[in-house]
């Protein structure tokens, strides 16, 4: 009778639930104009993020995962290697953006099972396709300000991007209902704005960027100058910028063509910016008992199960 009792105890846990909400969070990196992991020796420098998901198993090995996130990211030039040459330009970003992504999930194990029987060790890769906010901010006296509205090298770029996550991840069987799980994460992006730098140099919007300043200072939107051109050679006493140095700073290169001595972007065209995540947290299986053999099992005089 007691092995009865226990055997139908059990059985009331072989379900297969397909549906799952998961939430973690970790580390963030961005790769662009201002920081290069590969080329250079620079380190890591990380901000952070959290996610939240929802998941749905549609094959053996397969499922389907919607996801949110919030993420920021930052690059600068201080930290930098000085073989990159980017330190001069003493340039700087932050951005706090909300990411809305799409995914598909292979797993290596079976994930069609009872929740009962699930494996314990489960490796996964995926792909994907998403959007993101694009809200880069440097700080100018103090205060952070948006930098995508002044269109600093005279384009505008959209607030919002494509995005296409692609990484690997294991989950840990916790329990019947339950998942630990850890991920990496890089995001390829159509853009080189994330960090509101692409040009190699001034020459295209200079005269732009001297007219919205005026001769000291006193022009519509001197902010502009301020932020695009923070390099130390080219300011005055006051750290203002130099405004006749800045207009006699053009030359014509070997090839003959019109350049400024003012540096902002790698000059490699095409190369867009991406950013990488990784991250812990838990996924939860959705069952019609789960608040009674699970979340309220501490609050009843029953004994409980610990269900592998």
């Amino acid at each position: 009778m007691s092995s009865s009792l226990k055997a139908q105890s059990f059985y009331r846990f072989r379900f297969e639930e397909p549906w799952s909400v998961g939430m973690g969070g970790g580390v963030s990196q961005y790769f662009g104009e201002l920081y290069s992991l590969w080329k250079y020796e620079e380190g890591i420098q990380p901000d952070y993020n959290f996610s939240i998901n929802v998941r749905r198993t549609i094959g053996t090995k397969t499922r389907l995962r919607l996801e949110g996130s919030y993420i920021q990211m930052s690059g600068q030039d201080p930290p930098s290697d000085p073989r990159s040459y980017r330190s001069p330009r003493n340039l700087h970003f932050r951005a706090r953006n909300i990411e809305a992504a799409f995914l598909a999930e292979y797993h290596w194990k079976p994930v069609r099972l009872n929740n009962i029987t699930r494996h314990f060790l489960n490796w996964y890769i995926f792909a994907g396709v998403g959007a993101s906010t694009n809200t880069p901010k440097a700080q100018l006296d103090g205060e952070w300000i948006s930098l995508r509205p002044l269109a600093l090298e005279g384009k505008e770029y959209p607030g919002i991007v494509m995005v296409f996550p692609m990484g690997l991840g294991m989950k840990y069987k916790l329990n019947v209902y339950t998942d630990l799980f850890i991920e990496g994460n890089y995001r390829f992006t159509l853009s080189d704005y994330m960090d509101d730098i692409s040009a190699y140099n001034i020459k295209d919007f200079y005269l732009n960027l001297l007219e919205s300043y005026g001769e000291y200072g006193e022009g519509p939107m001197p902010e502009r100058l301020r932020l695009a051109v923070r390099n130390p050679d080219w300011l005055d006493e006051n750290g203002m910028p130099d405004v006749e140095k800045i207009r006699n700073g053009i030359y014509f290169d070997k090839y003959g063509n019109f350049q400024h001595r003012i540096r902002r972007g790698s000059g490699l065209e095409h190369r867009f910016d991406g950013y990488f995540t990784f991250n812990v947290g838990v996924e939860i299986y959705f069952s019609e008992d789960i608040w009674e053999n699970w979340l309220r099992r501490g609050r009843t005089r029953q004994r409980g199960w610990r269900f592998w």
